[in-house]
């Protein structure tokens, strides 16, 4: 069984960093890639970044590109977001998610294993 664990989230001013991490537990060769979401109350979970485990291939929501970075260290089983810039359209619960299949997804509904959300506030 996946299990994954974020943290890293917290409050800070318009501008300033934060970097999320997410541990995996449980990894099968199967888990393709690593996804960020996003969720504020009311609205879907919304696509942040993606990263193959295989290659580091890296994908980003319009929103955060050029802000956030997305990476992963394979020897630790952990992905990263970096996240830079902030700005209080950033405010939400952030979540790392695990996704079996050979192409990544900006869809929600298609990744497997979740973690239980880290808050990130930025005030203005």
């Amino acid at each position: 069984q996946v299990q994954l664990v974020e943290s890293g989230g917290g409050l800070v001013q318009a501008g300033s960093s934060l970097r999320l991490s997410c541990a995996v537990s449980g990894r099968s060769f199967n888990n393709n890639f690593m996804g960020w979401f996003r969720q504020t109350p009311g609205k879907e979970r919304e696509f942040v970044a993606a990263i193959s485990w295989a290659g580091g291939f890296t994908y980003y929501a319009d929103s955060v590109k050029g802000r956030f970075t997305i990476a992963r260290d394979v020897a630790k089983n952990t992905v990263y977001l970096q996240m830079t810039g902030l700005k209080p359209g950033d405010t939400a619960v952030y979540y790392c998610a695990a996704r079996s299949g050979w192409d990544y997804s900006k869809d929600f509904r298609l990744y497997d294993y979740w973690g239980q959300g880290t808050q990130v506030t930025v005030s203005s």
